[in-house]
């Protein structure tokens, strides 16, 4: 470990239930800042933020720091007396904690000691002095909506003016505001404004029982419905000590990849059509239409929302299934091959491709950039590989990467996830064991803390979930990877043309559910 690292993190370090590979810090307001310092300096990513209202347990409020390191995931833990609930900001180390920080603030109430102050996920919707999270505030509380307009940030200047985009948008998709400033019709400034979708999950979770809250998870961003509810039940069952079966875990897996498959598929065409190829929506729509269809017809479900279960999954894959399974994966393969080469020979797409929304390595570093983003700028980083579970220990998953940052890589990393999902498949399927499809979890006792990390296909999914009396749920915190990429986009915007931002938002394409909770 290099130097900075500081002994306590080691000496006063618990072994975290999770997984993967973890442990839990204890840490006073000194070592939290410290153990910052000493985790930014290792080149870990901060992985989540959250906090916990523990004044019915002891007189406190807790903030929790969740940090990614190439083996293994940490999670710092500090306590704040009720009266003076105020932690030391993560903000000069890790730019990416500004929003958490200012959504733990209008959620429970407990405030960084620096950073922005403006409200982030509160949009009117309950007043100032109320904190949803806390113990003593009611789910069934309702408010009267007291819109209050947003402070962006002006830019001035001779020649500057404005264009508001959304919250609402011209298509099916959800919302958020994007301000931006501009100059003729190259961007100097975006500043976003999410948290339009806020649902109240968190709360909500409080009213579930351990064994039922994979339904909620799988339904927080529903293009993420594997990967959410596979990290639930994985938090739950590493609480649990429960064994599943390898073919339970094989069967997961297989639909994890599933899921990446479609949600690439959508893009890649997506992408095509906001450069105005039409012709690329309507044949990588159809590659994922077929994909969907063939998920209902074997699982039952085009979205497998209830296909994770704790303990395995809800239902079996027959073998006379599996032949056409693999019929499908060979017709996939020829078929994204030659639309990638379509693709690389359209001169009309290249060149709106690119160049075109830039996030150079060492932005996306700084920036603290996450999951597929952060591959196609250079950061070499995917728990499949880096922290494989059952049964990516097994399966050796091949990373791919790209240094350019713009339009152009994240098309193309999309392409090789896309082949390299289609691979495992193909090995899943081979190589499916026997074995029992669900061994039930037992009642986990209160005051448990675990955690669920999953690589979707946006990047890592993590769910951390903390046990109540008589089989409750006392908090559970769900976290997107979109809550750090979501700020990548203002970056990338810079400098391109305002008719670039359309094709540069959805070669990210993040999700607002998932962000907003």
């Amino acid at each position: 470990m290099n130097r900075m690292w500081p002994d306590f993190l080691d000496s006063e370090s618990v072994p975290l239930r999770s997984n993967v590979a973890g442990c839990r810090v204890l840490a006073d307001a000194h070592h939290w800042t410290a153990a910052a310092d000493a985790l930014r300096e290792a080149g870990a990513s901060l992985l989540s933020l959250w906090g916990s209202d523990d004044r019915d347990v002891d007189r406190c409020f807790r903030i929790r720091a969740a940090y990614l390191l190439p083996d293994r995931v940490l999670v710092i833990e500090h306590a704040m007396p009720a009266e003076r609930a105020v932690y030391p900001s993560l903000v000069p180390g890790f730019p990416v904690a500004d929003r958490m920080q200012r959504a733990v603030h209008d959620l429970l109430g407990i405030r960084a000691d620096g950073g922005d102050t403006r409200p982030w996920l509160r949009h009117g919707g309950w007043p100032e002095k109320v904190f949803p999270l806390r113990r003593d505030v009611s789910s069934a509380q309702t408010y009267p909506i007291v819109s209050v307009p947003y402070p962006f940030v002006p830019v001035i200047g001779e020649g500057v003016h404005e264009v508001a985009v959304g919250p609402v948008h011209a298509g099916v998709i959800e919302p958020g505001r994007f301000h931006i400033s501009v100059v003729g019709e190259k961007a100097l400034r975006l500043e976003e404004r999410l948290g339009y979708t806020h649902k109240g999950v968190a709360k909500r979770f409080e009213s579930f029982a351990q064994r039922d809250g994979h339904r909620l998870a799988a339904r927080v961003s529903g293009d993420s419905t594997v990967a959410f509810g596979w990290a639930y039940c994985a938090a739950l069952e590493s609480i649990t000590a429960t064994t599943l079966s390898p073919r339970a875990v094989a069967l997961r897996a297989l639909a994890l990849e599933r899921e990446r498959i479609a949600n690439h598929l959508g893009d890649l065409g997506a992408i095509g059509n906001d450069a105005g190829f039409g012709f690329g929506l309507t044949q990588f729509s159809s590659l994922k239409e077929q994909l969907l269809r063939h998920n209902s017809e074997v699982f039952g479900q085009r979205y497998l929302f209830d296909f994770v279960v704790p303990g395995g999954v809800a239902c079996d894959l027959s073998v006379r299934a599996i032949p056409t399974l693999l019929d499908k994966i060979a017709m996939l393969e020829r078929a994204v091959h030659e639309l990638r080469s379509i693709y690389a020979n359209h001169e009309g797409l290249q060149d709106r491709f690119l160049g075109a929304g830039r996030l150079t390595p060492d932005q996306a570093q700084t920036l603290g950039a996450i999951g597929l983003a952060a591959r196609a700028s250079g950061i070499a980083r995917d728990l499949r590989v880096d922290q494989p579970w059952t049964p990516y220990d097994n399966l050796a998953p091949v990373l791919a990467t790209r240094t350019e940052g713009d339009v152009a890589a994240r098309v193309q990393l999309r392409f090789d996830e896309t082949l390299e999902s289609l691979r495992l498949c193909r090995q899943l399927l081979d190589t499916l064991p026997q074995g029992e499809l669900c061994a039930e979890p037992p009642m986990a006792p209160a005051g448990q803390l675990g955690l669920g990390l999953i690589e979707g296909w946006r990047g890592p999914v993590m769910v951390a979930l903390e046990t109540g009396p008589e089989g409750r749920i006392r908090r559970c915190h769900p976290h997107d990877p979109s809550w750090q990429n979501w700020p990548l986009i203002e970056v990338a915007l810079l400098g391109n043309i305002v008719p670039d931002f359309p094709l540069i938002n959805k070669s990210f394409n993040l999700s607002y559910s998932g962000h907003d909770g």
